[in-house]
């Protein structure tokens, strides 16, 4: 199964200039090139994220999820920087 790139992601994406398609790494859910390089790999396919959350239960449960995420990550790895930048 792979994860559809919401619209959230791309924007986020577009605001920090790298390009963002369907990861090939097992478990992942996004890979993050910038000017055609490999970055990362990043979200976990098995969880929900900010734009996931949106659609699903609505904007009060993603904001408590995106906060809770962000209290969860206050040093964060470049892979964690940019997944709280491009799912959250």
């Amino acid at each position: 199964m792979s994860y559809k790139i919401k619209d959230y992601t791309k924007k986020q994406a577009l605001k920090l200039g790298v390009e963002v398609r369907p990861s090939k790494h097992k478990g992942k859910k996004i890979d993050v090139y910038k000017n055609g390089e490999f970055l990362h790999s990043i979200g976990a396919l098995n969880m929900m994220d900010y734009p996931s959350y949106l659609e699903k239960e609505g904007k009060q449960k993603a904001e408590e999820r995106r906060r809770l995420y962000h209290l969860r990550h206050k040093k964060p790895t470049l892979g964690e920087q940019l997944a709280l930048f491009l799912l959250w």
